[in-house]
């Protein structure tokens, strides 16, 4: 049995919790300084929880940080002495692998992930950094705790920030284009509940066929343009607007930002 201790219960924490819990032999301790988010995590979750950072760190393998990015260096201080041999997992954005290094040694086994909030519902899109300190065993065990929450890539870290960018800032990203097509539908007729749903169940089906049947996107576009059809009528408007150049800019303001909040990880 697996012994995972998380600092920090907050609906990222939480939501990792769910989903480790439900998907692998753990035993799961919580902390927090807030001691009402702490008992209602405790109560809610069914884990064993603690005030103590200490504590948890010395009953656990693999410790996550789920905290804010100012809280990581207190934290840990307060383990540091304690957590050779465990596996740290940090999920703080924007704190670098090294940064943690520099606090509690090089020679410690330290990992960084980037999840998104759709670990809420097992949808995460994440990836994760390993330093060289990570073992093969370490290793098939982070991979397997980390995909139970949806999709989890290993990836280098100097690709973190694109990472960010894309599934980390992109459920806003989506939710914003959902909302367009939400009130297009409204525009033309469909009350706001019918568009609404219409709207989410079209984007979500749509990711899951490409999933699922693992055909390429050029493959669903064909699929749906009937030849004269009102699928390529509205594809001409798209392919013809500047949507290509907005996305992009998108991702690259908020790869720049991610670069920018760094700097300081």
């Amino acid at each position: 049995m697996i012994k995972i201790g998380f600092i920090g219960t907050g609906n990222m924490a939480k939501a990792l919790i769910r989903n480790i819990k439900n998907a692998d032999n753990c035993c799961i301790i919580a902390s927090d300084k807030n001691q009402d988010k702490l008992s209602k995590a405790e109560k809610e979750l069914e884990i064993s929880t603690t005030k103590s950072n200490k504590e948890l760190a010395q009953e656990s393998e693999i410790i996550f940080l789920c905290v804010k990015p100012k809280d990581i260096a207190a934290v840990l201080e307060e383990i540091r002495e304690i957590a050779e041999n465990k596996v740290i997992i940090s999920i703080a954005a924007g704190v670098k692998i090294s940064s943690i290094e520099k606090i509690i040694g090089n020679d410690r086994k330290v990992v960084r992930v980037m999840p998104n909030v759709n670990c809420i519902v097992g949808e995460t899109a994440a990836a994760y950094s390993l330093n060289k300190n990570i073992r093969n065993k370490d290793k098939e065990i982070i991979n397997k705790l980390l995909n139970s929450a949806g999709l989890a890539l290993e990836i280098n870290e100097e690709k973190m920030d694109a990472v960010t960018a894309l599934s980390g800032s992109g459920p806003a990203f989506v939710a914003f284009l959902i909302d367009i097509f939400v009130n297009a539908g409204i525009k033309y007729g469909l009350s706001k509940e019918d568009s609404y749903k219409l709207a989410v169940q079209t984007f979500y089906g749509t990711g899951s066929l490409l999933k699922k049947k693992k055909i390429t996107i050029e493959k669903l576009i064909e699929m749906v343009s009937s030849p004269g059809g009102t699928t390529v009528a509205g594809r001409e408007v798209l392919e013809d607007s500047d949507i290509n150049k907005i996305i992009d800019k998108t991702i690259e303001a908020a790869i720049k930002r991610s670069k920018e909040l760094g700097k300081n990880g």
